[in-house]
């Protein structure tokens, strides 16, 4: 049912192989990996006008790369997908609404950079409710340092640096915003 899928959703992926994540997204200057590319590329691109729309990439990371951990991980996509099409702001004839095939490679690079921000804030966000609270912050300060953290702050003034919007709670966009800036990275990731 929908709400087991969306708890689902919201938790973090069990044993992500993610030697398998960097051998889908070929992301090098090798002629090998720009093949592969245009290969995935053309597979996201069914209707072949060289411009792929959010709901074109999430159809292809399911059906194409078949990675359903990172299809799973909707604000992941969403984030990746609003930057990649951001790359050439203002250069397209068609607007800044799609990704196009020069903007692919940066889009595959930063499915891979969220879907391991995604991974950091479900594990801090131990509710599953795709929110950060002060209390799931100040719990997973540990973590944080193992991810290269490098702040003597109490985790209360980390969260009031993170929650941008002063909402009280911490959205994954402000987390990705912040863990960026801080250069954060998983211990368990292959990179």
């Amino acid at each position: 049912n929908f709400s087991e899928r969306k708890e689902h959703m919201s938790r973090p992926a069990e044993h992500i192989d993610w030697a398998h994540i960097r051998e889908s997204l070929p992301t090098g200057r090798t002629e090998a990996d720009k093949a592969k590319r245009a290969r995935l590329f053309d597979g996201f691109d069914p209707n072949g006008n060289g411009l792929l729309s959010l709901a074109e990439i999430d159809k292809g990371i399911r059906d194409v790369l078949h990675l359903d951990e990172m299809f799973d991980c909707k604000p992941a996509i969403m984030r990746a997908f609003q930057a990649a099409k951001a790359a050439y702001h203002g250069k397209s004839a068609v607007g800044d609404d799609y990704v196009q095939r020069e903007e692919f490679a940066l889009l595959l690079r930063y499915l891979r950079e969220y879907f391991e921000l995604y991974q950091m804030f479900a594990r801090i966000d131990s509710s599953h409710d795709r929110r950060i609270t002060p209390d799931e912050l100040r719990a997973a300060m540990p973590a944080l340092h193992t991810w290269g953290l490098h702040s003597s702050q109490s985790a209360d003034a980390v969260f009031r640096e993170i929650d941008t919007n002063h909402g009280g709670v911490i959205l994954f966009d402000e987390f990705a915003a912040w863990a960026l800036a801080k250069h954060l990275d998983l211990e368990d990731d292959d990179d």
